[in-house]
């Protein structure tokens, strides 16, 4: 019975590390958001911190985000652009797929917030 429960423990320590092997060998996975992690360490860049919890701005960006998600003709990635409001003012950031994409973004924001109250600074993403 000792000599099975070897022959189970080294086999399975074996397996082991023929999955550790292997994933070492694994190429590794670029991220494609590095250059835009270096740029939000900047104090200029608006980021998700940097949201109001100020009822009137929760509410505002709450309204925006309804919108945008409600639109089934975004993509994902659309549906999940960072959308933060501070003194009634809105930053729209993050990628989208499509030029229209991006428009229709900041068309359902201007029409919450104002038009004079929405910095659009989404980027569109060639996939």
């Amino acid at each position: 019975m000792n000599n099975l429960a070897s022959v189970i423990v080294v086999s399975v320590f074996l397996l082991g590390a023929v999955g550790i092997v292997r994933a070492e060998d694994a190429p590794l996975l670029q991220r494609d958001n590095s250059g835009v992690n270096v740029r939000d360490r900047d104090d200029a860049a608006v980021t998700a911190g940097q949201q109001s919890n100020m009822k009137s701005d929760v509410e505002l960006t709450r309204r925006i985000r309804r919108a945008v998600v409600k639109d089934s003709s975004l993509s994902v990635m659309a549906h999940n652009v960072k959308i933060v409001s501070a003194n009634g003012s809105v930053t729209l950031r993050g990628p989208v797929k499509t030029e229209a994409e991006k428009d229709a973004i900041a068309s359902k924001a201007q029409s919450i917030a104002g038009a004079d109250r929405v910095n659009n600074e989404l980027e569109v993403r060639n996939q």
